[in-house]
């Protein structure tokens, strides 16, 4: 049986690892940046944030079908996350246009993305630059710079094609995801991209999450190599449960439900489980449920910890009546788990 465990945070104290810790991320979206922002700053904690390329939602989506490149979005909060400027560099470069035939809707970041990878030749040469810029701390990593569509497979046997489509159902009915998987638009298949295998193979500790199941997480672990490296890799597999279930996705979800889909698409077990034991503000709870969105719970806890190690925590930031974590209280709740990934 596995130890569990459960931390109480007030404000978050410091914590400095004893020793350089790499660790990889893997995830996309909001759930990254939040991740990221917590770990910016600890001192001897070298990142790689490998991050999905299915984006196609907004001015990534237009950027992509217009000009053909890679989604440049989640790269973009992944090295503002990173960036020692990131409130200031936020308010500059996710500003939206709201003037102009062509640049009405699209932020300067993603803009500025663009043209240093068209100037470049190279989408990977673009994040460095911009990581440069910004001085990130860390690498920001693409999974692959192959262009592919995201495809989810619902139990009814219908297709959804495309990041955006899966991610905001219409209606409010729909089947559940059975199967995702990756088309690719100009090869046989989409290839991993080489850094992404050598971090995963000599990283201590690789987190998962938090972030969207299958729009954010899931489609890292498609592109062909990566599911491979995770499974030979010796770093210990740490999954930072969702809080909030969504619609389309993982409507009706246990956090058991999420374990399961993960491990099927890694094809080995995770070793650590962190999940959020803080309750949520009722009211903000039940302006939620319009979204048909409920918090992660748990079907059994006891079997969970006979399984897994499992860490609870306090980790809601709540502010603006909306419900994530707070990227303090995560990289607390984290921090020791990485100390003893050596």
């Amino acid at each position: 049986m596995t130890a569990s465990r459960s931390i109480a945070l007030s404000n978050p104290p410091s914590y400095k690892l004893p020793s350089p810790i790499r660790v990889a991320t893997i995830g996309g979206g909001t759930g990254q940046f939040v991740l990221l922002s917590g770990l910016r700053d600890v001192e001897q904690l070298y990142i790689s944030a490998i991050v999905s390329m299915t984006d196609s939602g907004g001015s990534t989506g237009r950027l992509r079908d217009e000009l053909g490149i890679l989604p440049p979005g989640d790269i973009l909060k992944c090295v503002l996350a990173l960036s020692p400027y990131r409130e200031m560099a936020r308010d500059l470069l996710l500003k939206r246009f709201t003037k102009g035939k062509r640049l009405v809707g699209h932020n300067a970041g993603n803009m500025l993305l663009t043209m240093l990878s068209q100037y470049s030749g190279s989408f990977s040469e673009g994040i460095h630059g911009l990581a440069e810029l910004l001085n990130a701390k860390g690498e920001i990593l693409p999974v692959t710079v192959d262009k592919s569509t995201l495809v989810a497979e619902l139990t009814s046997g219908e297709r959804i094609f495309g990041e955006s489509a899966i991610d905001i159902p219409r209606g409010n009915q729909r089947e559940k995801i059975s199967n995702v998987f990756l088309v690719p638009h100009h090869a046989d298949q989409v290839r991993v991209y080489p850094t992404v295998i050598e971090r995963i193979s000599n990283v201590n500790a690789i987190i998962l999450g938090p972030g969207d199941l299958f729009t954010s997480i899931i489609p890292n672990l498609l592109v062909p190599g990566v599911k491979e490296a995770l499974i030979n890799s010796p770093a210990k597999l740490i999954y930072v449960s969702n809080i909030m279930t969504k619609f389309g996705e993982t409507h009706g979800f246990r956090l058991e439900a999420f374990i399961e889909a993960l491990e099927h698409y890694i094809g080995r077990a995770i070793d650590i489980i962190v999940l959020n034991n803080e309750p949520a503000d009722p009211d903000i709870l039940e302006r939620y449920q319009v979204q048909q969105a409920r918090m992660v719970t748990v079907d059994d806890i006891n079997q969970l910890k006979a399984n897994y190690q499992v860490i609870e925590a306090p980790l809601l930031d709540q502010d603006g009546g909306i419900i994530r974590h707070d990227s303090d209280k995560l990289s607390q709740a984290l921090l020791p788990l990485l100390a003893s990934s050596l």
